[in-house]
């Protein structure tokens, strides 16, 4: 994708064999590229949400196993020594965020990878072409996604007779949340190439306003007509007839369809829902979780830490973290919620469009 004109992606591994990245809490106030070069510091930047979103942060923990072999045998470690070591760094980078099913599926793979060699260079050999694999997975993964989510707003632009298609979106699921185009931007960077008129009404994402910060950012460079508003305002725009379909992402679908996703998805999926509004979620097969069955008993709802909710970061003179709530008042800090198959119209994937039922997931996997 574009900033200032120039095409980026938003990890990959450079000569050096560090991991680059785009810092995203700088965003939109800054853009920086930083380095990540050991295994810790992939956990940190994951934990941190420096590096943010389902399919990115599953190629990053995958960059991280690869690192935490590099960082065994550097040290001199091999047989069981060095096993130990990479399983103790692998648990620290699972734990970082539970939620997301790409983290714990990278890991595994990796960790395949890793005990199909015997010799330790031939393991390294081994992580580092899964990790590359994997990021490169994801990209076309999304590129996929992108075409067959193109078609649905193509259809849409059709039927209303070339006249401007009003897409609504909840938290970032594009590119920076990913390594190229996005899940739920990517059939509008694909429209947009087509000249599609569209506008994007953008949710801010309280409480760190991934929404405001990244998906506005991200649209501005791609000079894609949008606007922000509330997370409360969702409801009243799709009301007042603003809004013609909404695309969202997720971080963990079940066999059945039921979405876990960004804090506040569940209530735009009901005002779409009562309104007759198609509501749509793209993901790649890579956050599917065939596991699954009781979304909202089974799957661990992260919760982060109370200040996120008190505290606002924005910018005056200098990025700066602001106190917005009563200082003793308690914080309740869900990062996800769940939103049944019922009120998901389709799930764009990266295998079709299809209807979020087992039977229809169970076809494309």
């Amino acid at each position: 994708m574009l900033v200032n004109g120039k095409s980026y992606k938003t990890i990959w591994l450079d000569g050096s064999g560090k991991i680059k990245t785009v810092d995203q809490n700088l965003i939109p106030f800054k853009f920086r590229i930083i380095s990540l070069k050991s295994s810790d510091d992939i956990a940190n930047a994951i934990k941190k949400m420096t590096l943010r979103g389902a399919p990115i942060i599953g190629v990053a923990a995958a960059f991280g196993v690869y690192l935490s072999v590099k960082e065994g045998i550097k040290k001199a470690y091999s047989g069981r020594k060095l096993d130990n070591y990479v399983i103790k760094k692998s648990e620290k980078i699972l734990k970082t965020r539970p939620t997301a099913i790409n983290l714990k599926y990278a890991i595994n793979r990796s960790l395949v990878a890793y005990n199909s060699e015997q010799e330790p260079d031939k393991k390294l050999e081994a992580v580092l072409k899964n990790a590359i694999s994997i990021s490169k997975e994801e990209e076309l993964a999304s590129y996929k996604i992108g075409q067959y989510g193109l078609k649905i707003i193509e259809d849409l632009y059709k039927r209303k007779k070339y006249k401007q298609i009003n897409i609504l979106t909840h938290c970032n699921a594009g590119w920076l949340a990913c390594i190229d185009y996005g899940t739920a931007l990517a059939p509008i960077y694909f429209a947009k190439e087509k000249g599609i008129k569209m506008h994007v009404w953008v949710e801010e994402t309280r409480p760190r306003n991934q929404g405001a910060k990244l998906t506005a950012w991200e649209l501005f460079h791609n000079n894609i007509p949008h606007t922000i508003i509330t997370d409360n305002a969702g409801g009243f725009i799709i009301q007042k007839g603003l809004v013609d379909l909404v695309i969202v992402g997720s971080d963990r679908t079940t066999i059945k369809g039921d979405v876990c996703n960004k804090i506040g998805t569940y209530k735009t999926a009901l005002a779409a829902y009562d309104n007759k509004i198609p509501f749509y979620v793209a993901l790649p097969v890579s956050s599917l979780d065939i596991k699954i069955k009781d979304a909202l008993n089974e799957i661990p709802i992260e919760e982060r830490e109370e200040d996120e909710v008190k505290y606002i970061t924005g910018y005056y003179n200098g990025i700066k973290k602001i106190l917005i709530s009563s200082p003793k008042s308690k914080a309740k800090n869900f990062g996800f919620d769940i939103t049944p198959s019922r009120l998901v119209t389709a799930l764009i994937t990266d295998r079709g469009i299809i209807k979020p039922d087992i039977k229809q997931i169970k076809k494309i996997l």
